[in-house]
């Protein structure tokens, strides 16, 4: 392999803040288990865990996890093997990573 250049993570900060500052509701995403391609906001949610479990509609598959705690979230989002989120055409595009 080439030496290459690179920046480290926290180049991502911006570009991902940027993601995450949309709806994801209307974000398509696809099953790791089935392959079924839906939007978000057709998950079934369950809540009554101690954070937010999402699973396929399909298949009931685990697509998203998401626990708050007051100072932090985790997100796993394992069960997905994509989530494509519509940006808005007003927004300038970061250019290539």
């Amino acid at each position: 392999m080439t030496d290459m250049s690179y920046v480290d993570g926290n180049m991502l900060d911006g570009p991902l803040r940027e993601l995450f500052a949309v709806d994801l509701s209307a974000a398509t995403g696809r099953c790791a288990s089935c392959g079924a391609v839906g939007p978000m906001a057709g998950l079934h949610v369950y809540s009554h865990a101690p954070g937010l479990v999402a699973r396929c509609p399909a298949c009931t598959g685990v697509m998203l996890r998401l626990v708050r705690a007051p100072d932090r979230a985790w997100l796993d989002v394992r069960g997905s093997t994509y989530l494509e989120v519509p940006m808005p055409f007003d927004q300038p595009h970061p250019g290539p990573l």
